[in-house]
């Protein structure tokens, strides 16, 4: 102290001191849309044909499976390059802890793959199958082809329930990953699991309607895609309410997602432009007879993406704000 000053120094902005708040950039909200994606896609194209009784009668229902796949594939490379320790990614599957969300995760990553898979073999058409066993003749593996087939076939109906329950566990997964961080105001909220599984739900339902389902497929779909708009529009408003209720630090990321840095995109990208103009596109187009156009699946998909975009980053600005 000199002259009655005081000078105090801080190491505070030293990147060591506060490890926890490293900045996630684009590849987790990616990982987190296309993860809600693949959710959606499985569960829509088991529950179609378990509701029907029949097998998918167009390409977008047989192929919902493999898209899942291509789509969760993309996403976990976005978060491997997220990774700060990339060569320990293995040590994942060493040990499996159940207080982890984490844990959970990668080990139901892991299931995705093989029942994802032969939910997909079994939606296969004939010709299809002939093609992809014809190919496989030249590398001696047409006969492992065949009997994955028959299993397949044979347990049609456990692996469609499988798909739903997998895709079921990844979707409120994606949620639970950034609600179990009490830190951050703007992701202190078990809803996040049911709204991501729901918002995920649409997106799915929406990239399947682009795809030319059969026109049954698609009025299922659409109806289906609905009601799952309408849920996301009352989880938000539930999520908003409880942050509103929930002392300081809900208020915190109340008025960041509302009126803060986030407000206006939150308001025009995900409520308005995400779910309230394509929700309407869907009730007339169902219960006034308009022509079916992308314009809702677009909308959805858009809206899907920018919701986890601003809630990562929202969640990421309440944190640091809260210190």
């Amino acid at each position: 102290m000199n002259g009655g000053m005081l000078e105090v120094v801080s190491g505070r902005h030293n990147a060591g001191i506060d490890p926890g708040l490293h900045v996630w950039g684009w590849e987790v909200p990616v990982y987190l849309f296309l993860g809600g994606l693949a959710a959606g896609l499985l569960i829509w194209s088991a529950w179609i044909e378990i509701a029907s009784g029949r097998r998918p009668e167009s390409q977008a229902l047989r192929w919902g499976p493999w898209l899942a796949i291509v789509a969760l594939t993309l996403g976990m490379g976005a978060l491997f390059l997220d990774l700060a320790y990339k060569v320990h990614v293995w040590r994942f599957y060493l040990a499996f802890k159940p207080s982890s969300p984490m844990s959970w995760g990668s080990w139901i990553l892991v299931l995705v793959y093989p029942i994802a898979g032969m939910a997909g073999l079994g939606g296969t058409s004939p010709e299809e199958r002939a093609l992809v066993g014809t190919a496989l003749q030249r590398v001696h593996l047409d006969g492992v082809f065949g009997r994955l087939v028959g299993w397949a076939d044979s347990g049609r109906r456990p692996w469609l329930g499988a798909s739903m329950a997998v895709g079921i566990a990844l979707g409120v997964y994606t949620g639970i990953l950034l609600g179990s961080m009490a830190s951050r105001p703007a992701w202190n909220s078990g809803l996040l699991g049911p709204l991501f599984l729901v918002s995920g739900l649409s997106t799915g339902a929406a990239l399947l309607l682009l795809l030319h389902p059969t026109p049954r497929e698609r009025h299922q779909l659409a109806g289906w895609d609905g009601v799952a708009m309408g849920v996301e529009v009352t989880l938000l408003a539930l999520l908003l309410l409880q942050f509103a209720t929930s002392g300081q630090s809900g208020l915190l990321a109340l008025r960041e997602l509302t009126v803060g840095a986030h407000g206006a995109s939150f308001w025009s990208l995900v409520v308005i432009g995400g779910l309230l103009v394509p929700l309407a596109v869907v009730l007339l187009e169902r219960f006034r007879g308009l022509p079916h156009t992308p314009l809702a699946p677009i909308l959805v998909l858009f809206g899907g993406i920018a919701l986890r975009v601003i809630l990562v980053s929202a969640g990421q600005a309440t944190g640091f704000r809260a210190l």
